[in-house]
C-alpha cells in the first residue's frame, strides 16, 4: 500500500513553522536591499546633480593654469620656474572636475557605492564631494554598518550550520570507511560524547501529556508522603484559572515578554527563539582553522577565475588580490575596476565572502586564545614548581 500523506493541519502546520522559520531571515536580508536601494536613490539624486565645473575652485584653477601657459610660452619665465609652479599647481587638482558627476553617481554607480559604505570596504574611487552629500553618507552609514552586521551574523548562522553539519556528516563517513585508523584524540572525543549522551539519556524524566504542575509533584517519590508539599501548586493553578475567568487577557506581546509560558502563539514564540539565537550558532562552531583556511582560498579562487573576463587589465594573481583586499573590507583603492556595475551583482558574493572570513577570523582567533591559555598555564605551572622547590 502507498504511504499515507499526513493531514491538511499537519501540513499546514509544518508550512507555518517553515515560514516562520525563515521570516527574520528574510526580513534582514530585505531590509538591506531595500536600504542599498534608498541609499542608491538620494546618493544618485544629491550627487548626480552636482556640476564640479562651476565650482570657485575649479574657475580658479583653470585661470591660473592659463596664466601659468601664457608666461612660460612668452619667455617671461625659465623652464624651472615654470615646472615648480606647474608641480604645485597640479597637486590642488581635484579628480572630479574631470569626471561627468551623471555618469558616475548613476544608480548603478550610488548602489555600488553604497554598498561600499555598509560593507566598510570604501574603497575611495567614488565619494561625496557636496556638503549635504558628505552629512548623508554619515548618517547612511551610522544605520547602514549596524544592519550590515546584522545580516552577517544572521547568515553567520546559517554557515556556521551548514559547515558543521557537512564537517560531521564527513567525519561520521570517515568513521565508517576506515574506523581503525581514526586518531587516538579523535576516538577519546567521541567516546566521551557518546558517554555523556547516553547519562544524559539515562537521567531524563519521561512525562506524559497531559501533565500539571501539581501532578508532576505528586510523582516524585520524595513528595509521597508529604501531601502538604504541593498544595501551593494546585493553589497556584487555581489562580490562575481565576485570571483567566474575570481579567482581561493580556496582548500576545505582552504575554511574551511577561511570561513566554502562558503565551498560546507558539509560532510567534519560537520566531522570537529564533532572534534571541542571533550568533549562536557561530559560538558553538568547531571545525579545524586549516579546513576554514581551505574554503576561503578556494572562494576567493573562484571569483579570482571569473572576474578577468569582464576586468580585462586584471590577471588571476591582482583579482585574487583585489578579491582579498574586499572581503577583509581592508580596500585599498589601488584597483580600479573599469566595470563596477558588473561587480555590484555579485554583491551576495561579497556579503558571504565576508562571512565566511569573518568565522575564519573567529577561529583563528579561538585557536590564537587557547595556545595563550596553555603558554600561560605552562610557564606559569613552571614558576610555581621552581618556587616549591
Amino acid at each position: 500500500m502507498p504511504p499515507k500523506s499526513p493531514p491538511p493541519q499537519q501540513q499546514k502546520r509544518t508550512c507555518a513553522q517553515v515560514f516562520w522559520t525563515v521570516f527574520p531571515h528574510a526580513c534582514f536580508i530585505c531590509s538591506l536591499v531595500i536600504y542599498a536601494l534608498l541609499g542608491a536613490l538620494m546618493f544618485s539624486h544629491v550627487e548626480g546633480n552636482n556640476n564640479s565645473t562651476q565650482s570657485k575652485e575649479y574657475r580658479t584653477f583653470m585661470w591660473n593654469l592659463s596664466t601659468l601657459a601664457k608666461s612660460f610660452s612668452e619667455n617671461e619665465t625659465s623652464y624651472e620656474t615654470f615646472e615648480k609652479n606647474a608641480r604645485k599647481l597640479i597637486r590642488e587638482v581635484k579628480l572630479e572636475w574631470f569626471i561627468d558627476s551623471k555618469e558616475k553617481w548613476s544608480f548603478l554607480g550610488s548602489l555600488f557605492f553604497c554598498c561600499t559604505v555598509f560593507t566598510t570596504v570604501g574603497y575611495g574611487h567614488t565619494y561625496p564631494v557636496t556638503r549635504l552629500g558628505k552629512y548623508l553618507c554619515m548618517l547612511y552609514a551610522l544605520f547602514g554598518i549596524p544592519l550590515m552586521f546584522l545580516v552577517l551574523t544572521d547568515m553567520g548562522d546559517i554557515l556556521a550550520a551548514i559547515l558543521s553539519a557537512s564537517y560531521n556528516k564527513v567525519r561520521q563517513l570517515q568513521s565508517k570507511l576506515v574506523p581503525r585508523r581514526c586518531l587516538p584524540s579523535f576516538c577519546k572525543k567521541n567516546k566521551e560524547s557518546k558517554q555523556a549522551a547516553l547519562s544524559l539519556k539515562q537521567s531524563k524524566i519521561v512525562l506524559r501529556e497531559p501533565l500539571n504542575i501539581a501532578q508532576v509533584l505528586r510523582s516524585q517519590s520524595s513528595l509521597k508522603s508529604k501531601p502538604g508539599k504541593y498544595r501551593n501548586a494546585e493553589i497556584f493553578e487555581k489562580l490562575i484559572a481565576m485570571e483567566n475567568q474575570f481579567l482581561a487577557p493580556l496582548k500576545p506581546i505582552e504575554r511574551c515578554s511577561s511570561c513566554p509560558q502562558l503565551d498560546t502563539g507558539k509560532m510567534m514564540d519560537e520566531m522570537i527563539d529564533n532572534i534571541d539565537n542571533i550568533g549562536k550558532e557561530v559560538e558553538k562552531l568547531d571545525v579545524p582553522f586549516l579546513l576554514m583556511t581551505l574554503v576561503v582560498f578556494a572562494y576567493i579562487s573562484c571569483a579570482a577565475a571569473i572576474l578577468p573576463h569582464w576586468e580585462s587589465h586584471l590577471d588571476f594573481e591582482e583579482a585574487f588580490y583585489f578579491c582579498f583586499i574586499t572581503l577583509t573590507t581592508i580596500g585599498f583603492g589601488d584597483i580600479a575596476l573599469q566595470h563596477p556595475n558588473f561587480f555590484l551583482f555579485l554583491s551576495l558574493y561579497i556579503v558571504i565572502g565576508i562571512e565566511i572570513v569573518i568565522i575564519a577570523f573567529k577561529l583563528g582567533q579561538d585557536r590564537l586564545i587557547s595556545v595563550y591559555k596553555k603558554m600561560i598555564f605552562y610557564f606559569g605551572r613552571k614558576k610555581v614548581a621552581y618556587k616549591v622547590v
